[in-house]
């Protein structure tokens, strides 16, 4: 069966948006790029792009299939609203939920394209997990759901490195989260509810952090009586946070914890990404408990080495936008992370890389 996404429009070329773009034509589209900063090293069409200049901006999707939006999520939404006026399937990274909000409204509009945010990790690829282990039980008690990227080497009280979004970063732990609780929808505070992990005889903390469980919420209330997502940290980061924050009083600087966190624990290659879904219920007629954990490290693709940070959330976009051009996925209105199954991310060109790595 032909596609029906041939040409993509990546929108900012940051080291996820040009993996993004790469793995794109490793999975046969054709990719244009666009930048505020023309580049002309890599491997495709880049053309220069202020997303804010909206008929540019509009001009920019005449011709292309889809669109992949990995820019701050703040401008998000002018992307998404242009790709609803041309009619272009979208998709993007963002955790930020009045994005989303906002991003739903325009899909109840768009039947003959899709759109599908928050393909990234979280939200992204872990509620995928948790929803593909949910189907397999017959009670759903509790879904857990915990997502870390770290250096492997940590060093300092904090035992971090800012391999993503400062701005990012900084919003999950400010930000309240959602949660269910006894089958209920409730906002509770960031940073809160902190347990000990272990993973491949590694020791970790959790808290909540905001915005990475999507959409969840809303689909399993009243059917599961516990739904969560937890932010993976080395022993000791969340105590440091929260003076940052609190004994500091910095929760109303966001952008100068940023700049700080970045001068202070700037990016490592030598990263890991840690997975750990949970899903507790009854099987059988049985209570039993389902665990998926992985460690994804850097990877090499199309000759060069990327950070497990960089790949495992490029490789679960482009899966998306390969299954919504395959026609695996529905092909207009709004597309749901949990909706998406396991299997069949595997079976994209993108999505063989979750299969084919990532230790125990």
């Amino acid at each position: 069966m032909a596609r029906i996404i041939n040409q993509v429009a990546v929108f900012g070329l940051g080291k996820v948006g040009e993996l993004v773009a790469v793995m794109l034509g490793e999975s046969g589209f054709k990719v244009v790029g666009y930048d505020a900063t023309p580049r002309d090293d890599l491997g495709f069409e880049v053309k220069p792009l202020d997303v804010q200049d909206t008929a540019a901006l509009r001009e920019s999707l005449r011709g292309v299939d889809a669109v992949v939006s990995c820019l701050p999520y703040h401008l998000n939404i002018d992307v998404a609203e242009a790709a609803s006026e041309a009619g272009t399937h979208y998709f993007d990274l963002t955790e930020d939920v009045p994005t989303t909000n906002r991003v739903i409204e325009l899909a109840g509009h768009n039947r003959g394209a899709a759109f599908a945010p928050q393909c990234g990790l979280a939200p992204g690829l872990i509620g995928i997990i948790g929803a593909s282990i949910a189907k397999t039980f017959d009670e759903i008690r509790s879904i857990e759901l915990k997502v870390g990227a770290l250096p492997q080497n940590p060093t300092g009280l904090l035992g971090y490195a800012i391999n993503w979004s400062p701005e990012g970063v900084v919003n999950e732990y400010l930000n309240d989260c959602e949660v269910l609780r006894s089958g209920n929808r409730q906002m509770v505070p960031a940073m809160t509810e902190k347990e000990r992990v272990f993973i491949g005889g590694i020791e970790l903390e959790a808290a909540l952090t905001s915005g990475g469980l999507g959409t969840m919420c809303e689909t399993y209330e009243g059917q599961v009586h516990r739904l969560d997502y937890k932010t993976l940290r080395y022993p000791g980061h969340f105590d440091q946070m929260h003076f940052l924050f609190d004994e500091l009083n910095l929760r109303n600087e966001r952008e100068l914890v940023g700049r700080m966190l970045v001068d202070a624990k700037p990016p490592v290659n030598d990263d890991v990404v840690f997975i750990h879904a949970a899903v507790e219920g009854r099987k059988n007629g049985h209570p039993f408990r389902e665990n998926h954990v992985r460690a994804y490290k850097p990877l090499e693709i199309a000759g060069r080495v990327w950070r497990a940070i960089s790949w495992t959330t490029a490789a679960s976009a482009v899966s998306v936008v390969e299954l919504v051009a395959d026609g695996v996925l529905a092909q207009g209105g709004f597309i749901k992370q949990e909706d998406i199954t396991l299997e069949q991310l595997f079976s994209t060109q993108a999505g063989r890389h979750f299969a084919e790595q990532g230790e125990v």
